[in-house]
């Protein structure tokens, strides 16, 4: 058996063995990562751009759309390259690559939908603070803070797993280097650190969880109090994305690492990581866009900016 200091690859999970399967998994993922691309680009240019959406919302909505870019990035093209090329392997360094970005930018992205939840407490339940609480040096702090405690977790984590002596072979039982399968290859007592470390950052995402709960509770009872329907809906459309975005990111990825092991098998493992890891970052840019007038309209300036005319999308925003 070899040790971690002689390793110098591991083998990922294939999707499939049949090279018809194989190229079909290559599509699905290519047509699922150019739609994350594609999405979370348009809103990226439409909130640089349109000086209308340059509010505290946009702002961490223009920062989820990074960290949604950056967190697909990591996993899905090396996954379409391995079936694209019949190989199962990654090398090392490529692997300590993906933990570290996988916790960075997933832990970033849950850090930055809770300071948005506090945003939306605030513009509801004490709106004529709001300028005053969430003026730009706030928003920007509190986005570094994000990305902060995103790379610091990243950081650690990737440290610790990979001091670990790994002697169990170099099979990865996952599509991406994933922490809880590397650690199954550990042939000693280390691993309790890393899990003692994990279940740190377990409490303090329960700790973010609470929080985000007990926003929406105050959120919902003040939009109940509002008189008229109209802002009733007003407001339920600027809390309804963000609630649906933290849905889903919650729902899979705590049902991910939380679930029963007897309902653990590889199939149900390998669909649930692709539904919190790869589904997300493709899903957030449409139903941030669906209820949001505001970003529907600048997103169809930019998109006849690119199609249609000659004269840059800037320009045109501007007008």
């Amino acid at each position: 058996m070899s040790n971690s200091s002689s390793l110098h690859k591991f083998l990922l999970l294939a999707f499939a063995d049949r090279r018809e399967l194989q190229l079909l998994h290559f599509s699905l993922f290519l047509g699922i990562y150019l739609a994350a691309l594609l999405g979370n680009g348009l809103i990226i240019t439409a909130v640089a751009c349109d000086h209308h959406l340059h509010t505290p919302m946009y702002f961490f909505l223009l920062n989820l759309s990074l960290l949604d870019l950056g967190s697909i990035s990591t996993t899905v093209p090396k996954s379409m390259a391995n079936s694209l090329n019949n190989t199962r392997a990654i090398s090392y360094s490529g692997c300590a690559a993906q933990v570290f970005l996988i916790f960075f930018l997933f832990g970033g992205e849950y850090s930055l939908l809770t300071v948005m939840a506090y945003d939306r407490y605030v513009a509801i339940c004490r709106p004529l603070h709001y300028g005053t609480i969430m003026d730009s040096r706030a928003c920007v702090q509190m986005a570094a803070a994000a990305w902060a405690s995103g790379f610091l977790s990243g950081l650690l984590h990737t440290a610790n797993t990979f001091s670990i002596p790994l002697c169990q072979g170099n099979t990865v039982d996952q599509f991406f280097c994933e922490i809880p399968q590397i650690l199954k290859l550990s042939c000693s007592d280390s691993y309790l650190r890393e899990l003692g470390l994990l279940v740190v950052i377990g409490c303090s995402v329960f700790g973010c969880f609470i929080f985000i709960v007990v926003s929406y509770v105050q959120i919902f009872t003040a939009v109940l109090r509002i008189p008229s329907e109209q802002g009733r809906h007003k407001a339920f459309s600027m809390c309804l994305p963000h609630l649906a975005v933290v849905s889903l990111f919650v729902s899979t990825s705590f049902f991910a690492y939380l679930k029963p092991p007897s309902l653990s098998s590889p199939a149900l493992d390998l669909v649930v990581t692709v539904l919190y890891a790869v589904v997300p970052p493709a899903a957030n840019p449409l139903i941030y866009s669906l209820r949001n007038k505001d970003l529907k309209d600048a997103l169809r300036k930019v998109i006849s900016c690119t199609f249609f005319s000659s004269g840059g999308i800037a320009k045109a925003l501007h007008k």
